[in-house]
């Protein structure tokens, strides 16, 4: 049987504060990257679901 012993890995350490070049860097990269990629396949799956729909059902419109 081993035995721990109270040492540096107990110890509690407070979580790191986040600086605020590492919050810009953050913001920047959700708002230029990460946003607009979800976007353009947010609108894209939409247009794509329409699209397929329209496929099976056919176009709107009045009945023939």
């Amino acid at each position: 049987m081993t035995t721990e012993t109270v040492g540096a890995s107990d110890r509690k350490t407070a979580p790191e504060v986040p600086t605020r070049r590492a919050e810009l860097l953050a913001f920047l990269t959700l708002a230029v990257f990460i946003w607009p990629i979800v976007a353009v396949g947010v609108v894209g799956g939409y247009g794509f679901l329409v699209w397929m729909f329209q496929l099976l059902v056919g176009p709107p419109g009045p009945p023939h």
